[in-house]
């Protein structure tokens, strides 16, 4: 199993996302904070996963096509377009997927590979948030599209429902 923490959106929306994915075995919806500037607590989650069924490069698409990885607006604070690695070997791997998804892709993301320095979890009422009840009018608003979108365009990354 391999680590790697993911930000860019609400932390309830990121770990539904990664919650659906194969080879995941866990996400941790929380706070992450790296090296300053970027020492200040951003939602995050904490990605548990086996490499040989869901690889680093597939995880990092799916990151990407699910929030606002071409935007740098105004709530990058809260919300940082983040690839949190663990070494620096991770690091050049998710650098090189990024990169090479930003060329096939002729999208210029604003997503950018940051050192995991801490990891906060959110409240744990919060935990499983899109799990515990998927009607909630968020889900529907803001989940259940992001899920949809995986859907159409990973499928085969996608866990069996």
């Amino acid at each position: 199993m391999q680590r790697i923490g993911f930000g860019g959106g609400c932390h309830w929306c990121t770990e539904a996302v990664f919650q659906s994915l194969r080879g995941v075995e866990n996400a941790a919806q929380g706070f992450i904070a790296s090296d300053p500037p970027d020492d200040g607590l951003s939602e995050a989650v904490m990605v548990t996963f086996d490499a040989e069924v869901a690889d680093l490069r597939a995880l990092i698409l799916a990151h990407l096509l699910t929030h606002a990885s071409t935007s740098d607006h105004k709530l990058r604070g809260k919300y940082r377009s983040a690839i949190y690695t663990f070494d620096p070997e991770q690091a050049d791997q998710a650098r090189k997927h990024l990169q090479d998804l930003s060329a096939e892709t002729g999208t210029p993301f604003v997503t950018r590979i940051l050192p995991h320095r801490s990891f906060k979890p959110s409240d744990e009422r919060f935990h499983d948030y899109y799990a515990k009840d998927p009607g909630r009018p968020f889900c529907q608003t803001y989940i259940d599209p992001k899920l949809a979108k995986l859907r159409r365009q990973l499928p085969a990354l996608m866990k069996d429902t």
